[in-house]
């Protein structure tokens, strides 16, 4: 088919474009000078306005409404494809190009503003940047001329099918049944050996114990590298080249060992995506509630294991000998899966972790439903870590301003952290039917695992939709008291 023809050859210089991009992203975030990114976001500006022309031309619109029409004639994969390119096509073709242009330039500056405002513990310094993206992300919400809630809009957009509904329903089943349990640990559970989580860790040593995880998690490093960066993250254009980092501070080398694992979790995902969805719109992980199930995973379920550290405990204690010679195994186990009222997500606990993501989901909701304004921000968050967590931030560093995703316009996206780890329960208990993840993991047999998540998961790529997945692994739709039970279930062992 002429038409089809046509829409490949125009895919592929989307992703020519894209791939510019996304490279230079993963720039900017591991070793771009400082003072590269003013004339960065101009050329970034360039390129981002090359291919909105590409995405919204004639020929394009013709041939992706010309393949809707035939819909029923293309084989099933190809129908995904093209359903896929006109939800994205009807949203993007009511943006103003110029507009488009200046937003991109916008978060491409706005990152380096939000770092040092963190760094400066000044929010002011960053609020009109903020502003700007939600009144941007507003704007084109209008534009795109959908008749359902703003910030229902923008939860799609990550999480295909999730809504402020199926959210909310996740959200009050962890305040009904989870926050309980959760005050129960921090009030009465059993106190902790934990003064050597916070020792002197040297960066070069902790690098050493970083590199020796790749090794561990089965990582192809034909196909993958690491970096550092100010926050950790995985990026990718395709199954053979995916990258991520971790970040190294020397008063809690947790960071850097549970931030390793989280980004190999994504990271393993993408490089066992079937490469044959490369050429499509269908490579890379179906969402990033999906994607962040098998980081959480990997993290947590596989990372925080006793089973994991009765194999990995001793290498660890070999790079840091003095640190850790009278720290037991015992007491290092629980010193990973330590519960405490914490300020900072990424170093937050599993058990406290979704209080977290329920802070960051509430305060979206209310910035698109038009309640609070930019400026309440630092209030509002302080107000809400008091509620959920029984602490207030010192200052805005280690509050409002602790993530980046909002200097880089992703609104709707803090949600998915805690749909992934719930995912992720359910998975594991699917999993636990079929093989013995215990065994494997104190065996140092993370292959085997990685082979199952391939089968199960990895290799559709974007070729089913995270409910067709879940339905298709588990036997269940989204069930969030397999979460619940999790963490209970582990929680009780070590606290209570």
């Amino acid at each position: 088919m002429e038409l089809l023809k046509r829409f490949k050859e125009m895919q592929m210089k989307q992703k020519a474009y894209g791939y510019v991009l996304t490279l230079a992203g993963w720039d900017s975030n591991t070793e771009a000078p400082r003072g590269a990114f003013a004339r960065r976001a101009e050329m970034l500006g360039v390129i981002s306005g090359e291919l909105f022309q590409l995405n919204t031309s004639k020929e394009y619109q013709a041939t992706v409404n010309g393949l809707f029409e035939v819909l029923s004639d293309l084989d099933d994969v190809t129908q995904r494809e093209i359903k896929k390119a006109k939800k994205a096509l009807d949203k993007i073709i009511k943006i103003p190009m110029d507009e488009f242009i200046e937003y991109n330039k916008l978060i491409q500056l706005s990152q380096k503003v939000w770092e040092d405002a963190k760094e400066n513990n000044d929010f002011k310094s960053f609020k009109g940047n903020l502003e700007k993206i939600v009144e941007f992300n507003k704007k084109f919400i209008e534009y795109y001329e959908i008749d359902d809630h703003p910030y229902n809009i923008l939860l799609d957009e990550y999480e295909d099918g999730m809504s402020m509904k199926e959210y909310d329903d996740f959200f009050n089943t962890l305040k009904t049944d989870l926050v309980p349990f959760v005050k129960e640990v921090l009030n009465n559970g059993k106190e902790l050996n934990d003064a050597f989580i916070t020792d002197f860790y040297p960066k070069e040593k902790q690098k050493e114990f970083a590199d020796y995880l790749i090794n561990v998690l089965a990582f192809n490093r034909e196909n993958g590298l690491m970096k550092e960066s100010v926050h950790p993250f995985t990026w990718n254009t395709h199954s053979t080249d995916v990258r991520f980092t971790t970040r190294y501070l020397e008063d809690f080398m947790f960071s850097s060992i549970f931030a390793a694992i989280h980004e190999l979790g994504h990271a393993t995902y993408e490089q066992q995506v079937d490469p044959k969805w490369d050429n499509t719109n269908l490579n890379g992980g179906t969402s990033m509630g999906i994607h962040e199930s098998q980081s959480r995973f990997y993290e947590n379920i596989i990372g925080r294991s006793l089973e994991f550290w009765e194999v990995h405990y001793p290498k660890l204690v070999e790079i840091f000998p003095k640190q850790l010679e009278k720290v037991s195994l015992d007491d290092f186990y629980r010193g990973v899966n330590k519960v405490e009222a914490s300020f900072i997500r990424v170093e937050a606990d599993e058990l406290t972790y979704s209080m977290h993501i329920m802070i960051r989901y509430e305060i979206e909701r209310m910035i698109f439903s038009n309640e609070i304004e930019v400026k309440d921000l630092p209030k509002i968050w302080n107000e809400k870590m008091v509620e959920y967590l029984g602490i207030e931030p010192k200052n805005d560093t280690e509050g409002v301003l602790q993530d980046v995703h909002w200097s880089v316009g992703m609104m709707g996206y803090f949600p998915t952290y805690a749909l992934g780890s719930a995912y992720a329960s359910q998975f594991y208990y699917a999993m636990k039917k079929e093989i013995n993840i215990e065994n494997l993991v104190k065996e140092n047999n993370i292959k085997a695992i990685n082979k199952w998540l391939k089968d199960k998961i990895h290799n559709f790529g974007g070729s089913k939709t995270p409910k067709e997945l879940l339905l298709e692994v588990t036997g269940e739709e989204f069930n969030p008291k397999y979460f619940v039970k999790y963490l209970k279930e582990k929680y009780s062992k070590l606290y209570l």
